[in-house]
């Protein structure tokens, strides 16, 4: 698996996360608010924004993310 993270929109995003069993909670403006039921909380910007800090936020390690960008097509 390459160490980069193969960047995708925030939309796509925000629908990886809400397969994950994150809700969103709030839309306001270019943001969305979402949130799992275990407690952790992140905002998406749906506009270009830091992917790294995303996934930190929400938990997820690169492979995470890449199993689920991948297993989602």
């Amino acid at each position: 698996m390459s160490p980069r993270l193969i960047p995708i929109t925030g939309q796509e995003l925000v629908r990886l996360l809400e397969e994950g069993g994150f809700q969103v909670v709030r839309v306001r403006g270019s943001h969305v608010r979402l949130r799992h039921p275990d407690g952790r909380a992140t905002t998406v910007p749906v506009h270009p924004g830091t992917l790294l800090a995303i996934l930190k936020n929400v938990g997820w390690s690169k492979e995470t993310y890449e199993q689920k960008r991948l297993g989602s097509r």
